[in-house]
């Protein structure tokens, strides 16, 4: 059985973890295979959105806590699983595509951490999140650093020191996740969400995303010199010139996606 599925329809990628017996919980094989399939994503112009959603009755329960422990475990193989984590969530930013959490069940930990990389999130109303490594004395250090810049500070510490779960109301208050719907509607909502965004050009839609994460954590005289001439760049490129021209001749643009 494979630990990660691959769906395209038209222009989405649904990607849906496959280990629905451990919870999705994020073991090397599975996060290797999520790897390789971001990879041959990122290639893919023909696909302009990306879905992460996962098998049976969670989203993701974090990483596999067995391969954690044991006569077998030691720092060489803890940097190994902590890299390929972190290396994959990173990947997320990178993606030329926008990728979005498709939420059920709970979300904890590194699952937590999955949630927040993505760049949006939408969650049934029965969704829980948590960081409860506290909980274990395992402090959840690396999804610390996708939830605190998604969810700033306090709301973060909060999460990360309690270890108690957070409801998806809750999760919506916070931004970590921007919507929340009917289990019944999950599905319906994710898939017309994404159609939205698809409908526009990956050339766009891969520049803007890029100059988010770029001017993010810039402060505000840094960040607007930046985006002035990222724009002027925009201005300039093929599928602009088209949506502008498009838009006074009141017609349909046609995206050359360059």
């Amino acid at each position: 059985m494979d630990p990660v599925l691959f769906e395209k329809k038209d222009p989405v990628a649904w990607l849906t973890l496959n280990r629905p017996e451990q919870r999705n919980a994020l073991s090397l094989e599975l996060m290797y295979e999520m790897q390789e399939r971001l990879d041959l994503i990122a290639n893919d112009r023909d696909i302009r959105v990306v879905v992460i959603r996962g098998n049976g009755p969670a989203f993701c329960a974090g990483h596999n806590l067995k391969e954690m422990t044991g006569e077998n475990c030691d720092i060489h193989h803890l940097r190994r699983i902590f890299s390929v984590c972190s290396d994959m969530m990173q990947t997320l930013h990178r993606l030329p595509q926008p990728v979005i959490a498709q939420v059920h069940g709970i979300a904890t930990a590194a699952g937590c951490q999955l949630v927040a990389a993505c760049d949006l999130a939408i969650a049934e109303t029965n969704a829980r999140f948590s960081t409860p490594g506290v909980k274990i004395g395992l402090f959840c250090s690396t999804p610390m650093v996708p939830l605190s810049r998604v969810i700033g500070r306090r709301r973060a510490l909060e999460m990360l020191l309690t270890g108690r779960f957070v409801s998806a109301q809750e999760a919506e208050g916070f931004g970590l996740v921007n919507r929340v719907v009917e289990p019944d509607e999950l599905a319906r909502e994710t898939e017309t969400w994404a159609g939205e965004m698809a409908q526009h050009s990956l050339f766009t839609l891969e520049f803007g995303k890029k100059a988010f994460y770029s001017q993010i954590d810039q402060d505000e005289p840094s960040a607007y010199n930046y985006a002035k001439e990222a724009i002027v760049i925009n201005c300039l490129a093929n599928d602009a010139q088209e949506g502008i021209k498009a838009f006074l001749e009141k017609r349909r643009p046609e995206w050359k996606d360059r």
